[in-house]
């Protein structure tokens, strides 16, 4: 059991990867502690979990609010003796148009979304990590140097931003043996709608890869697990890349 008697917090932890991770965690030992703004989707992963065995909780909780974010992983350090894993999977608000295009309004909203919520969540983990000495804050998109698709928004933009302050935080956290990652990956066929408009989408996105099979949620859990525990140890301040092959580096 690669997480056993590990603490794992994930916000967003009722959407397709969040869940993914959680059930990934959960499978490895760890106790997991699922926040977001929907009970009912929180609880669908959290039944599932339990019914496997695992250790889950669900909490309603805005990763945009400060106090709520910061009441809610001390309430969970003080019940489970510490916070070991943070994952921030929340929703963004893309907004796919040319820059040139791009309403200055809407650009700084999607903006501050990200930086808030990225800020606030690693910021109150960080706390807690610090105190014992180590933890992991994992991401999850990535930065693309090779991007050459217009049109794309605040969304490689806000990617960027993620990883610039992974780039920081991990600078910051290392002398205190907390590691900070970002998962990448080439897209996700299962965690798209599963409508017929879809189906050309998801095969160019196997089409792209290597192996020819695009990656599935469930390796996004297990390669998640073992990214967080202690066999990666030495890993800090880096993309992980499981896109099989769609994004060569």
């Amino acid at each position: 059991m690669l997480l056993e008697n590990k603490t794992a917090i994930i916000y967003g932890g009722g959407g397709a990867i969040g869940g993914a991770m959680a059930r990934g965690f959960a499978a490895e030992g760890a106790r997991v502690f699922l926040a977001g703004r929907t009970p009912a989707t929180l609880d669908a992963v959290a039944d599932d979990i339990r019914s496997r065995g695992g250790l889950a909780e669900t909490a309603r909780v805005d990763a945009l609010d400060e106090d709520a974010v910061n009441g809610w992983v001390d309430s969970v350090a003080q019940t489970a003796g510490g916070v070991d894993v943070s994952v921030n999977l929340i929703s963004q608000d893309a907004v796919f148009k040319p820059l040139i295009e791009m309403p200055v309004g809407d650009f700084a909203r999607a903006m501050e979304k990200v930086a808030r919520s990225f800020l606030l969540t690693s910021q109150a983990a960080a706390r807690h990590m610090v105190k014992q000495g180590s933890g992991v804050i994992l991401h999850f998109g990535g930065s693309d140097a090779t991007n050459r698709m217009p049109g794309l928004g605040t969304v490689q933009v806000g990617c960027e931003m993620v990883e610039a302050m992974r780039r920081q935080w991990a600078c910051e956290l290392g002398p205190h043996s907390v590691r900070v990652l970002t998962m990448r990956t080439g897209g996700i066929p299962e965690s798209m709608p599963d409508v017929p408009e879809m189906d050309q989408v998801k095969q160019q996105m196997v089409d792209a890869t290597l192996l020819k099979r695009a990656v599935t949620l469930t390796d996004v859990g297990r390669v998640a697990a073992f990214l967080v525990s202690d066999h990666a140890a030495s890993l800090t301040s880096t993309q992980i890349n499981i896109s099989a092959g769609a994004l060569v580096d």
